[in-house]
């Protein structure tokens, strides 16, 4: 299964193509307005008479500066108060949702995204996590995992102590790209020195992970400049690393307009910088986890993915699947059970709701068996590479080849162009198929030829 990616341009340039990046099954694009708080409500009690532990994510907006190349849900502002009234609404959520859930039920995963978290002051994050330990049980031994999002330029020594008081025990780095010219043309000048800083401070304070965010296709990259990047990145020895794909959408998100699209490196520089960064990560020691993710081989993720207990949510790649997610805050999203929620996408909107007392759920999806289905073989999928054809049928009784007797031949297609092979009962991806890993999952998607007009990324 941890066989080495072997690279292929012409299966790549064959089946690189647009789709999701399956954080879920069904995806945020089938979430509807028939569900409503109500719905979520009598979930949180479910989970409470099933004493599931949870999993917390807290959406915290705000950024002090415009990154162009974001796509995220944030809000721009240099003035810091604005801060007061979000959390003030915040706070109001939490009282709602944890009054429908058991003291007896742990929280096992906590993360703090944004935004940039950080953009709030050490009293307002003191405050804030004060009230989640007043209102749930979170894991208070350390073995919790409890992360946030870190941007260098709004955090110092200080505020890793903080952090570390507080609980955090993994910190999430934005970097990107640290060639300045490519800072420039996306706005977001950082130092080498300011990231060293927050990874040594990390490192004293025992943080147990640090993982890095880079980003490949940003104007003015070239495969050198990048290859120079990630090779004072492997330097500072994150954790875990996170290459993501660039995707333009100038038409969806507004700040992308500001980056000249004449600047943007071409497709074949673009899955130039892919495979060099591919080749050094490997030499490195890293290990590809899947979805632009990889791990030194003492990581968590590395170590569940070898003994078969990794899985996928909205946080990304994690071992608390087993969990329910509660998400908190603007355009959060939750999932307990069988039912998909998510809070409106408008801070307007989400304080408004909140100040009659009611939670913000704009929409979301309630799982039918032959989601459950499909989920469960996207999840084996995209998180072991492989699949048991006959655990699936024996846990959902159903023959598997006549229950996908339409994507079957395609199948075949893909195990006779090596990107899978299927034998003895197991489909298994095969290393020149794991960076493909998105375009085999969405032979899975019964709702993607419906959506096919979506904006989504590109596999690579």
């Amino acid at each position: 299964m941890l066989d080495s990616i072997r690279w292929d341009s012409d299966l790549i340039r064959r089946y690189d193509q647009a789709g999701p990046r399956y954080s879920s099954y069904p995806t945020a694009a089938q979430f509807n307005d028939k569900i409503g708080s109500f719905d979520l409500l009598h979930a949180l009690r479910g989970s409470r008479q099933a004493s599931r532990p949870l999993s917390l994510y807290v959406h915290l907006p705000f950024c002090a500066n415009a990154c162009y190349y974001c796509g995220r849900n944030n809000v721009v502002t240099s003035d810091r108060k604005q801060a007061r009234a979000y959390l003030e609404r915040l706070e109001r959520e939490i009282e709602l949702i944890a009054c429908h859930l058991g003291k007896d039920q742990l929280v096992e995963q906590l993360h703090f995204g944004g935004g940039t978290p950080t953009f709030l002051s050490h009293e307002e994050l003191r405050r804030l996590m004060g009230h989640l330990r007043q209102h749930f049980n979170l894991q208070d031994d350390d073995h919790g995992d409890f992360s946030i999002e870190i941007d260098p330029r709004e955090a110092d020594w200080p505020t890793m102590g903080l952090l570390r008081e507080l609980g955090f025990n993994r910190i999430s780095i934005g970097v990107q790209d640290l060639d300045p010219d490519v800072q420039r043309a996306v706005n977001r000048t950082q130092t080498l020195e300011q990231t060293r800083t927050i990874i040594e401070a990390a490192r004293t304070l025992q943080f147990h992970s640090l993982n890095i965010d880079l980003l490949y296709g940003l104007p003015l990259q070239t495969p050198a400049r990048f290859a120079t990047t990630l090779e004072a990145i492997i330097d500072l020895q994150p954790d875990r690393l996170s290459l993501f794909s660039y995707d333009h959408q100038p038409e969806q998100f507004a700040t992308q307009r500001r980056i000249s699209a004449g600047d943007l490196p071409s497709p074949s520089d673009k899955l130039a910088m892919l495979e060099q960064s591919i080749n050094q990560l490997a030499d490195a020691g890293y290990r590809y986890i899947g979805m632009d993710h990889f791990a030194l081989p003492d990581d968590e993720l590395a170590m569940a993915q070898e003994d078969g207990s990794l899985q996928r949510n909205f946080q990304g790649y994690t071992t608390h699947g087993h969990c329910d997610l509660v998400g908190l805050g603007v355009s959060a999203i939750s999932q307990i059970g069988d039912l998909y929620c998510q809070n409106s996408s408008d801070v307007t909107e989400y304080q408004h709701q909140l100040d009659q007392n009611q939670l913000a759920t704009a929409k979301g999806l309630r799982c039918k068996q032959d989601d459950q289905i499909r989920r469960a073989v996207i999840q084996s999928l995209i998180c072991d590479f492989e699949l048991d054809l006959k655990r699936i049928e024996r846990d959902y009784s159903i023959d598997f080849q006549d229950y996908f007797c339409e994507t079957w031949p395609l199948l075949e297609q893909m195990a006779a162009d090596r990107l899978i092979e299927i034998a003895d009962g197991h489909l298994v991806i095969q290393p020149v198929g794991r960076l493909l890993v998105r375009s085999i999952c969405m032979l899975f998607d019964h709702y993607l030829p419906e959506h096919a007009i979506r904006s989504y990324s590109r596999v690579l």
